[in-house]
């Protein structure tokens, strides 16, 4: 392995870490109707005699900034998922009609709100610490790589400060991210 390929896959895991944490961040609700509340979540229906996943049995949209429409692709499942939307986490209340199920998202409260600054605090901090894992494992490549006499003294040296530079970097991205999501869910 040479040192700009190591640098690229240290690079590339913490962007990783970054986008995962996105993931995990939409899944969060901030009082506005967003298809990802439920399904990034793992809502699983049992339907047919096995266990689905939500998003891979329904189309999932927000025709309204408080309200979610699920929609099964054969509407013989529609009590199935309205009974696993009502025993998931979130608290949500649906109502099935027709051929489609509207979830209404209700406001949040003060307890509620504070609630998820500390999960959203703690998506952060297990993202930290996969970076932290990443930068790890390219120091660890910079002792194999001058074991191997590939890179000189120097040469880890400035090896290993890319890392941490890398490390700076996309530990300030989480923490930026981490900041407007709970702007945005304090706001009322």
């Amino acid at each position: 392995m040479d040192p700009e390929e190591a640098i690229f896959d240290v690079e590339d895991a913490m962007t990783k870490c970054v986008d995962y944490l996105m993931h995990e961040f939409a899944g969060v609700r901030t009082g506005k109707a967003s298809p990802a509340l439920i399904e990034n979540l793992d809502v699983h229906v049992h339907a047919y005699g096995a266990i689905s996943k939500l998003k891979s049995i329904a189309v999932i949209s927000s025709p309204e900034p408080r309200m979610l429409m699920v929609q099964p692709f054969d509407p013989a499942t529609t009590r199935d998922i309205e009974r696993a939307i009502r025993e998931c986490k979130l608290g949500l209340n649906p109502a099935a009609a027709d051929r489609s199920i509207r979830v209404p998202i209700p406001e949040l409260s003060e307890e509620r709100r504070r609630d998820m600054v500390k999960m959203i605090k703690q998506l952060a901090e297990e993202a930290k610490v996969r970076l932290r894992a990443a930068r790890k494992d390219g120091i660890d490549a910079a002792k194999k790589m001058k074991a191997e006499n590939i890179l000189t003294e120097d040469g880890q040296k400035s090896f290993e400060k890319d890392v941490q530079e890398l490390t700076n970097k996309y530990t300030k991205k989480i923490e930026e991210h981490a900041i407007a999501k709970e702007a945005d869910l304090m706001k009322v």
